[in-house]
């Protein structure tokens, strides 16, 4: 019997003092995506970031440590939906990622939501992540936004 690791889809909520034109211009256009994706201590060089924000088209990216530079983390999604200002959908086929199985395919979905007075509620859905991958995923993440709040405010 073989026995698998419980996963779970991460899901995070975050409002945005910005409209949503401007949130999914953020995680669409790949000058303002390397200029805030990647927790701190990490950033995403200009030149490996490519966008292609339409059902089909695809997105990579590589996370390079500042510290040191040898160590990265690749990205390259294929989007399977997309609403202009309103939602992307990826998938990701996982590979030499630990604690996930080769060939896993990682959902990403991002919601955005106008929540009046200019400000946007993201919900993001991620995953599946093994359960000891999930805090790490959402500290990530949260260090991602924080950028991500300063770039808007800009």
């Amino acid at each position: 019997m073989t026995e698998t690791a419980a996963t779970e889809m991460l899901v995070i909520t975050r409002i945005f003092d910005a409209p949503r034109e401007l949130v999914y211009r953020a995680f669409t256009d790949p000058d303002q995506f390397a200029a805030w994706f990647g927790p701190v201590g990490w950033s995403v060089p200009r030149e490996t970031v490519s966008i292609d924000a339409r059902a089909g088209g695809r997105q990579s990216f590589t996370m390079v440590n500042d510290a040191d530079p040898s160590l990265t983390s690749p990205a390259d999604g294929t989007f399977v939906e997309v609403v202009e200002n309103e939602l992307l959908v990826a998938h990701e086929e996982v590979h030499d990622f630990p604690g996930i199985p080769d060939g896993t395919v990682m959902e990403m979905r991002i919601e955005l939501h106008d929540e009046g007075d200019g400000k946007t509620r993201l919900v993001l859905r991620q995953g599946p992540y093994p359960v000891e991958i999930e805090t790490d995923a959402r500290q990530g993440w949260g260090s991602s936004f924080g950028k991500l709040d300063a770039l808007l405010a800009g």
